[in-house]
């Protein structure tokens, strides 16, 4: 192969390499933070004194622990939920701050509201989650680490240079 047709395929390998590496310092960046992954889930989000409530610390992956001013300090199970009754003497008409605390090192800590209402509370029975499903948008599998990055890039920019060459092969062999 020609100097001249070389250089095309490497300026294509580079830009390829260029435009994915942003992407994937910006993935390690986002594996570098703390595991505030946590999401936590309170159901139903507003309940009525004495009321019940379950709760979930989605993407904890050891136990976690939720409190507030309206209940006593519950544990979670890892991947789980917990049922919490919410004291009869809550102010209805009040936000209370639900803390989720991940048990994980270094340890996480996420918040959410409880609304209570005014009314009768809720029957302790009749609380419902949806069965966990797949979580969609980037993947839906969970994080990629920085080895899946770097790796899918590569197999990107060989896949590339691949075809650019044979490519430029079958130009050559009809020029002759």
């Amino acid at each position: 192969m020609r100097p001249i047709g070389v250089a095309p395929v490497a300026l294509l390998g580079a830009t390829a390499l260029a435009l994915t590496a942003p992407a994937a310092t910006a993935h390690a960046a986002m594996s570098r933070e703390a595991p505030s992954a946590t999401r936590p889930i309170v159901a139903p989000s507003v309940v009525a004194p004495g009321g019940q409530v379950t709760l979930a610390a989605r993407g904890c992956s050891k136990t976690a622990t939720a409190g507030s001013g309206v209940f006593d300090s519950i544990t979670i199970p890892s991947g789980g939920t917990a049922a919490a009754t919410v004291d009869w003497d809550a102010k209805p008409g009040t936000a209370y701050e639900v803390t989720f605390i991940c048990n994980t090192t270094p340890t996480s800590t996420a918040k959410i509201r409880l609304t209570i209402s005014v009314g009768n509370p809720t029957p302790t029975g009749s609380t419902t989650i949806a069965p966990r499903s797949v979580q969609g948008g980037l993947g839906g599998i969970g994080r990629m680490s920085s080895a899946e990055v770097v790796g899918g890039t590569a197999l990107a920019v060989v896949a590339t240079t691949g075809t650019l060459f044979v490519v430029a092969r079958r130009r050559e062999s009809r020029r002759h």
